[in-house]
C-alpha cells in the first residue's frame, strides 16, 4: 500500500492540531464506552481497526475511512490481546477472563472457533510463518494456526508474559516478564529461554519495541519511568532515559528512527532513535490513554482514547511530521 493511497483513508480532517513530532489529524468517536480499553489490531485490506473495549467486554470495529464504528461485538470476557492475520483472513480476540482465544471470519465477523488458552491470555503477535503467537496464563507462549483453529505449539516462561517481539532475522522470541523483573529470550527454534536481560533494571516493564535492522530491542517501564535501549546481539544496555508515566505501548518507527510510546498519565512522548535515544517531545493526549498502535502501511499512530466523564471515548488518529 502506498502512501499516497494512505492519505485518501483520512481526507475528512476537521482540524489539524499540530506538534513537535506528531500532528493530531482525526479524533473518532466510540462512544460510551465504560472502562479500560486494551490492545487494537489492524485489516489493512477492509481499512478496519478492531478495538478491545476491555471494560465493555466488547470489540469495537472502526472503519476508518467512513470514521465510524461499524459493528460491535459483545460478550467476551475481559479482552486484552487482537491480532488480524491478513494470510487467513482471520480476527483473533484474548480474553483474559476465561483464557480463550476467539475466532472471527474477516470478511463478515462471523465466529470462526476458539481456542482454550486456560487463563489470562494476553497479547498476540503474528510470527513470519504467518501464525499467531499469544502470551497466556502464570508463563506461556502458544502458536496458533487459525487457518484451523489449533494451538500448535507452547513455550514455558517463568511468568506471564506481557509485551514481546518476534525476531525472525536472529530466530529469538523477547518476552516481557514483569512478575521475574527481567525480559526473556526465547530461541524459536527450541523454544527455550537462552538468556535473560535486564534484570532489576527497573520496574514494571510492559511495552516493548524491536528495531530488528538496527539490533535493538527497546523496553519501557513504569518505576522508574523510563526507556532503555537493549543490544539484541550482547544484552547489554545502551541508552536509559526518563519519560511518561504509566506507559504501556511502544513502537518504532523505521522509516524516522523514532520511539513512540503512549502513557496513561496522559501524553505521548516521542524519541529519536536513530543512533542513541532522546525524548524530543510530550504530546497531551487523556488520563487513561495508555493504548496505541503504529501502522507503518499508513504511516499513522493511532491511540484508544478512554471516556472520562462526559467525553466520550474516541479513536485519535496522529501524522508523523
Amino acid at each position: 500500500m502506498t502512501f499516497s493511497l494512505c492519505l485518501g483513508v483520512f481526507t475528512s480532517v476537521a482540524s489539524i492540531a499540530n506538534e513537535q513530532g506528531l500532528a493530531l489529524e482525526r479524533k473518532i468517536s466510540l462512544g460510551k464506552v465504560s472502562g479500560r480499553i486494551d490492545h487494537m489490531a489492524i485489516d489493512l485490506a477492509r481499512k478496519r481497526l478492531f478495538v478491545n473495549e476491555l471494560g465493555n467486554n466488547s470489540v469495537a470495529i472502526v472503519d476508518l475511512q467512513s470514521g465510524q464504528v461499524i459493528r460491535q461485538i459483545d460478550g467476551m470476557r475481559e479482552p486484552q490481546g487482537i491480532g488480524y492475520s491478513s494470510e487467513t483472513g482471520v480476527a483473533a480476540v484474548a480474553s483474559a477472563g476465561d483464557g480463550s482465544v476467539r475466532l472471527f471470519k474477516g470478511d463478515d465477523l462471523t465466529p470462526a472457533g476458539t481456542i482454550e488458552l486456560g487463563d489470562d491470555a494476553d497479547n498476540i503477535r503474528s510470527d513470519e510463518a504467518g501464525r499467531l503467537v499469544v502470551g497466556y496464563g502464570s508463563g506461556g507462549l502458544a502458536t496458533l494456526d487459525v487457518a484451523r483453529g489449533k494451538k500448535t505449539g507452547d513455550i514455558v516462561l517463568p511468568g506471564h508474559p506481557e509485551g514481546f517481539q518476534i525476531d525472525p532475522k536472529r530466530s529469538r522470541i523477547y518476552v516481557k516478564l514483569p512478575s521475574a523483573h527481567q525480559i526473556g529470550v526465547v530461541d524459536s527454534s527450541s523454544g527455550k529461554i537462552v538468556a535473560s536481560w535486564g534484570l532489576w533494571l527497573a520496574v514494571g516493564n510492559f511495552p516493548m519495541a524491536l528495531d530488528g535492522e538496527g539490533g535493538r530491542i527497546f523496553s519501557g517501564y513504569r518505576w522508574p519511568a523510563s526507556v532503555v535501549a537493549i543490544s539484541t546481539a550482547t544484552g547489554k544496555v545502551s541508552n536509559n532515559v526518563k519519560t511518561c508515566g504509566d506507559g504501556d505501548d511502544l513502537f518504532y518507527d523505521g522509516a524516522r528512527k523514532r520511539l513512540y510510546m503512549s502513557c496513561g498519565d496522559g501524553h505521548v512522548a516521542v524519541f529519536d532513535a536513530a543512533s542513541g535515544l532522546t525524548e524530543t517531545s510530550r504530546i497531551s493526549t487523556r488520563e487513561g490513554a495508555r493504548t496505541s498502535i503504529f501502522v507503518p502501511e499508513l504511516d499513522r499512530l493511532i491511540v484508544a482514547i478512554p471516556m472520562s466523564g462526559n467525553r466520550l471515548a474516541e479513536i485519535w488518529v496522529y501524522a508523523p511530521k
